[in-house]
């Protein structure tokens, strides 16, 4: 049955009415949700707030590095060590590596640009930090919904955005209800703040909707994945940030490595891809084990053991790259628009700052008696906000590396380092780019292949038992939520075109073609999915459409 079958002969649907709805419980989502609650309490007001989560709590879905710039997160709450916040090993050391097969040069400290810095900041879990501040959140009277994905948009007639609705639950993988249907909750709301993190399944409809990345550089991303570590005691170095470029990446690819000594004895390792790569062969996910292998970053490992995996795509296209982010009804909040500054790897503290900007500018309107219009006021401040000042100095990053590594190398010391010397702040020239991540991929009989090393399952490792420390899991007696347009194009033109890449840009083995030369078919492992949405973004065809899964499905991260 389709959905407006199931609707037609279950519904109608039950609603709860809210002032604000958020869409998503990461750090742009919470800080929403929570500036909301101070305000109201600071002016004597009642206002309510919803947030809704996919994963089975706050947390569970939350992948990044991570370093964290404390710097928003003072905004909103000034007594943060105070209140117990999970920001306790702070940055001691950076170290700058170029590297190459063999060796690693080191930047010389005084060389390196501010972005590159990390004095003042603190090497934390993202997933740990975004549990506390649920839990700030919930203490200010939040309600908070986990393991509840908003699926559907609500508009009203004159077409603002008036709500959102929760998936369906108990749809069999045939497509009809099973015993424990349950139609999903319509969520009605003055505003509606969408923070659903990086390639959104609903923001990307909003987007598209209301022509929100008019006139703007398309979006660019990077598949980030990562790994922790338990260090072998002797070789831990608290508060040690490694960052590389180079090896394994040819000049042509972007991407670039981390390496943070967290407390309790664990490293974060992790290697970020950009997804506009050109050759088909290549696997990020190949690429990182590869990497672990430099003399420079498996002394690090060598004698510990790998704890935790988890991958996630990230926006990279700054801010030539940033859509509107209000229509009629709602905002967009965080990565949701595509906030991250990618020359610092960072976008919590982005997120942050957005949500509390657009908080401030919903709660304005709540106040004048205003609803489902245009929130102008939060562009406006963040248009006069230190974010955008930071934002609009790193405007040209991800742009120069098209130019290839050592052009965007030398560009980056100029832009970061050398004009801020001279006084100058922002770069005096812009570097646009015309054309999505999707198109740069070339066919596959045009590029090399490429010959990766076979895991040793001490230090380099399969896809495979990789997913298994993500703990992962899906009902398997559910539709796919990784979704075909023409289930015809993954052979007829992606395999038989480009080599088949969902078989390789996929960091968990959801997608593999199986079956004898001639009629070869796309087997998709969804249950393996940790919703990193690399395939709604890299897929050539543009054929694949991330949707979400049932119930809290996905991965169950702790302490990513």
């Amino acid at each position: 049955m389709t959905p407006e079958q199931l609707l037609a002969t279950y519904g109608p649907r039950e609603s709860m009415e809210y002032d604000v709805v958020v869409v998503g419980a990461g750090p742009g989502g919470l800080a929403t949700a929570i500036r909301l609650k101070q305000l109201a309490a600071e002016n004597g007001k009642d206002v309510s707030v919803c947030v809704l989560e996919k994963g089975s709590e706050p947390g569970a879905h939350i992948l990044s590095g991570a370093i964290m710039d404390p710097k928003a997160l003072t905004e909103l709450f000034p007594n943060w060590a105070e209140l117990g916040a999970p920001l306790k090993q702070a940055v001691a050391r950076d170290e700058f590596l170029f590297l190459d097969a063999i060796g690693a040069k080191q930047t010389p400290e005084f060389l390196l640009p501010d972005c590159f810095k990390n004095h003042g900041n603190y090497i934390v879990s993202l997933g740990s930090v975004v549990r506390w501040l649920a839990q700030q959140a919930e203490s200010l009277g939040v309600e908070i919904f986990p393991g509840f994905a908003a699926t559907e948009i609500l508009y009203s007639g004159d077409g603002a955005v008036k709500g959102v609705a929760t998936g369906n639950m108990g749809i069999g993988k045939d497509g009809e209800p099973t015993e424990q249907f349950q139609l999903g909750m319509e969520l009605h709301a003055k505003y509606v703040m969408f923070a659903e993190g990086a390639r959104g399944q609903l923001g990307r409809q909003l987007i598209e909707k209301f022509k929100l990345d008019a006139g703007k550089d398309p979006q660019s991303y990077g598949i980030g994945i990562k790994e922790l570590w338990q260090a072998d005691p002797a070789k831990h170095q608290p508060g040690l940030v490694v960052h590389t470029a180079g090896w394994p990446l040819n000049s042509d690819t972007y991407g670039g490595s981390f390496l943070y000594h967290a407390e309790d004895g664990k490293i974060a390792v992790g290697f970020v891809v950009g997804l506009d790569y050109k050759n088909p062969w290549l696997s990020p996910f190949k690429e990182f084990q590869r990497f672990k292998t430099h003399p420079a970053i498996r002394k690090h490992l060598e004698g510990g053991k790998r704890i935790g995996y988890g991958a996630r795509a990230i926006t990279a296209g700054g801010l030539l790259s940033l859509p509107k982010t209000v229509f009629p009804g709602g905002a967009l909040v965080g990565c949701e628009a595509g906030f991250l500054n990618a020359s610092r790897i960072k976008g919590s503290h982005a997120a942050i700052k957005t949500g509390m900007l657009a908080a401030e500018a919903a709660f304005d309107a709540l106040q004048a008696g205003r609803a489902n219009d245009e929130l102008t006021a939060y562009p406006e401040a963040f248009e006069k906000s230190w974010l955008h000042a930071e934002l609009q100095q790193a405007k040209n990053f991800k742009q120069w590396f098209k130019k290839g590594r050592s052009f965007a190398t030398l560009m980056t010391g100029i832009e970061q380092w050398l004009l801020p010397k001279l006084g100058i702040r922002n770069p005096p020239w812009t570097i646009h780019r015309a054309s999505p991540d999707y198109a740069a991929l070339q066919p596959a009989a045009t590029q090399p292949k490429i010959a990766y090393p076979k895991p040793d399952g001490v230090l380099t490792f399969d896809r495979l038992s990789s997913v298994f420390l993500s703990s992962t899991n899906h009902d398997e007696d559910q539709p796919s939520h990784l979704t075909l347009k023409d289930p015809s194009v993954p052979v007829a033109i992606n395999l038989h075109k480009f080599g088949g890449p969902e078989a390789r840009y996929c960091p968990a083995g959801v997608y593999e073609f199986v079956g004898e030369a001639g009629s070869e078919r796309l087997q998709i492992n969804a249950q393996n999915c940790v919703h990193c949405k690399t395939c709604d973004i890299k897929d050539p065809t543009q054929n694949i459409v991330w949707v979400a899964p049932q119930g809290g499905g996905g991965p169950n991260y702790a302490g990513m």
